[in-house]
């Protein structure tokens, strides 16, 4: 599978950018986070996870997007399809981009720029440069009304094919768990090992890995690894975000250690038949909190959820994007979404069990990316 984009995709995403822009009577976007940047320009790196230099893509009301980052940036900036890359000498703690970006933003957005400003969007640049950069502006900064954002929640299929492999490659790692997981192995090393599974079946990078262990369930969903031996009676839960091409998968799989219980064995299959519920109604036209509710009526009876807050969420170039399956968020599915699936259930007073798969809405039944688990749990 060939990494990367066509110029020909990039351009159409920036196409229908604008003409949502024009129809808002916006001039420009300000887009300042990785993910949003990487969506218009195909821009991929790691060197994201320094916070020092801040990175700025400004998609004008016509033509291509202009790119204003550091110059450390340049030359991988430049192997994209973008052709005006503006750069400073990075940090400079006296003008770190801002006189830059301000010059660029005044020339392209001169009466009303747009920026993400909805849900899990943030500024990433100081408050302070931000305050320099907004006394600058000839025009005001306003939200972009959720333009990026739908934009992104709908993958090509493209998009969806790099999904579909990291999935395949977390797939064959988890089949390979019984390699590294038994009787006496800390869960520490086992964390450790699964990671380098995941590596040697094609993936980039892990930059998630989560689960529990524990007799009879686990206690929560997002505790690192400690170094308590599996037991007899256990019940291990790895959950992993890994990357290929710049895209994520996002499901778990549980294993019984030993023969399990009968308590574990109904668990497992109640959250099972969750994600059948949901997979039933996901299609074009349903809403995320129809998915909720449809999960919810199983695993807490029609409680209305637990504290884990939600039973999935959008999945894409990053680990949770978009919509939330809550009772809340009435975001209509439309043919090119993909979300997770994340029922959970509690078995006693601080035990729990999760199961996660990832599907793609299609105009009839979602196809699942995730290699789709059985009903029976799996035993090591």
């Amino acid at each position: 599978m060939q990494r990367g984009f066509a110029p020909e995709e990039l351009s159409a995403r920036t196409l229908r950018a604008q003409k949502l822009m024009q129809a808002a009577g916006m001039d420009a976007l300000l887009l300042s986070c990785e993910a949003d940047i990487r969506y218009f320009t195909g821009f991929l790196t790691r060197f994201w996870e320094s916070p020092t230099r801040p990175w700025f893509v400004v998609v004008p009301a016509a033509g291509k997007p202009v790119a204003v980052i550091p110059s450390i940036g340049e030359a991988l900036m430049a192997q994209t399809w973008l052709d005006d890359i503006r750069t400073w000498r990075a940090p400079d703690p006296a003008d770190d981009g801002v006189s830059l970006l301000v010059d660029t933003l005044n020339e392209l957005g001169p009466r009303s720029i747009g920026t993400p400003m909805g849900a899990e969007s943030y500024l990433r640049m100081p408050l302070a440069s931000w305050a320099q950069v907004q006394a600058g502006l000839r025009g005001a900064v306003r939200d972009d009304g959720g333009i990026v954002a739908r934009l992104r929640a709908v993958k090509s299929s493209a998009e969806i094919a790099k999904i579909e492999r990291a999935c395949a490659i977390a797939g064959r790692a988890f089949g390979r768990v019984p390699q590294i997981a038994a009787v006496g192995v800390p869960l520490s090393q086992v964390f450790r090992d699964f990671q380098r599974l995941c590596l040697e079946e094609g993936a980039d990078w892990v930059p998630y890995l989560a689960g529990g262990c524990a007799q009879g369930g686990y206690g929560d969903v997002i505790s690192p690894a400690g170094d308590a031996p599996l037991a007899p009676g256990d019940v291990l839960m790895l959950d992993t975000g890994l990357v290929w091409d710049g895209y994520f998968s996002d499901f778990d799989r549980n294993f019984s250690v030993g023969p399990a219980a009968a308590e574990t064995i109904g668990a497992h299959a109640r959250l099972i038949e969750a994600i059948e519920a949901a997979a039933d109604i996901a299609r074009s036209g349903t809403t995320a909190a129809e998915l909720f509710i449809a999960m919810d009526r199983i695993v807490t009876g029609g409680a209305g959820g637990s504290d884990a807050g939600r039973l999935g969420h959008g999945l894409g170039m990053q680990l949770t994007e978009g919509l939330s399956l809550i009772a809340q968020d009435h975001t209509v599915l439309e043919p090119g979404m993909v979300i997770t699936l994340e029922p959970g259930l509690q078995i006693a007073e601080g035990k729990i069990m999760v199961h996660e798969e990832d599907i793609v809405i299609t105009d009839g039944a979602p196809r699942f990316l995730s290699p789709r688990a059985g009903w029976e749990i799996m035993e090591i």
